[in-house]
């Protein structure tokens, strides 16, 4: 039996678990919301994971901070809440009380985090505060939940946006709940942020990097079946040469097979399969 190809939600999970090198920590907390979680939580969950099992097995997943190294097979749906009973009964190596735990972010423990906003602009500040003038918005959003300790005191930050419209991706963030690069490094260096920041920022079409020295942001690769027009259409500022940016690479059958019969068997986190 031929096994169905690769999701979006899987390539992006295996791209990410290249990512991680073996020893470091991992941050992520429950985002709400179908797209936003899947985003910001349920992929990432499964990218660890995977680096778990292949290349990085004393990787530590922190979910929500306070539950260390989740079995992810035992979950029955993916909580809306830190608080929730079901994260409470969820079997893991260990739990902690306070958040998070032994882990100082000032001391920058974390290796890594994730985070997802509503609009992120090309030196890869994010928001997800306001749209409009902050004194009168037009619409207030969720506030900056823990985005500006991401982006200052974690080693990286992957911006996990699961829209990608150019009221999304913008010339500039109506507000900074989160900083990248505004002058490059020697930018962040001025604001005292001589660590950190967001590596990737991972969207529905593509995968951006960053020119660190200048401060912009660049495409790494484009998913396979997004054409580069659309991608430009669908971005408020202008892209460059993609003359040269190669595919978004694919799992390997080792690598969906482990993401389908022993991370997420009950199709929790990655949903949308194609079977």
């Amino acid at each position: 039996m031929i096994a169905p190809p690769p999701t979006l939600h899987e390539i992006l999970a295996t791209l990410l678990a290249h990512e991680f090198a073996d020893e470091e920590v991992g941050f992520t907390g429950l985002l709400t919301g179908a797209a936003a979680a899947a985003f910001g939580t349920a992929i990432p969950l499964v990218s660890m994971e995977l680096a778990r099992r292949t290349h990085a097995p004393n990787l530590t997943i922190l979910l929500a901070g306070c539950y260390h190294n989740p079995d992810l097979r035992e979950l029955e749906a993916l909580p809306d809440s830190e608080h929730s009973a079901m994260l409470r009964d969820l079997p893991s190596e260990s739990q902690m009380i306070d958040y998070p735990g032994q882990w100082v972010l000032k001391r920058g423990d974390i290796d890594f985090g994730f985070s997802s906003a509503v609009q992120v602009d090309q030196e890869g500040n994010i928001n997800s505060v306001c749209i409009g003038p902050h004194e009168r918005p037009k619409v207030r959003l969720v506030g900056p939940i823990l985005q500006p300790e991401h982006m200052a005191l974690f080693g990286r930050e992957y911006v996990m946006m699961p829209y990608h419209e150019k009221r999304n991706f913008v010339e500039k963030v109506d507000y900074v709940s989160g900083v990248g690069y505004p002058g490059g490094l020697a930018g962040r260096h001025a604001l005292a942020l001589d660590r950190g920041g967001p590596a990737l920022i991972v969207t529905p079409k593509c995968i951006f990097d960053f020119n660190r020295d200048v401060g912009r942001m660049i495409v790494k690769s484009i998913h396979p079946g997004v054409s580069v027009e659309a991608l430009r259409t669908a971005t408020d500022f202008e892209l460059g040469d993609l003359s040269g940016v190669p595919d978004t690479p694919l799992p390997t059958a080792g690598e969906l097979r482990l993401i389908r019969e022993e991370i997420d068997p009950r199709h929790i986190l990655l949903p949308n399969r194609q079977i």
